[in-house]
């Protein structure tokens, strides 16, 4: 009686396993490569977004204004 669950996909014939096998890994792979680049991506584009949006929001502030803490 088996009574634990498995992930690990399983397959009716031969070839089924890994075929089955290698898609998952692929799919790993890539979600894991494209979640990298997002972060990325994120981390260098979030200040320009934010002084992008300030400078055309209604007042029409100057740079200085936008990039000074007070």
């Amino acid at each position: 009686m088996d009574s634990t669950l498995s992930l690990k996909p399983r397959g009716k014939g031969k070839g089924s396993k890994g075929a089955s096998s290698s898609k998952l890994e692929l799919l790993k792979e890539w979600s894991n490569w494209s979640l990298k680049k997002a972060k990325v991506a994120t981390h260098y584009g979030f200040i320009p977004l934010i002084i992008i949006v300030g400078m055309n929001s209604d007042p029409k502030p100057h740079l200085f204004q936008l990039l000074s803490p007070v």
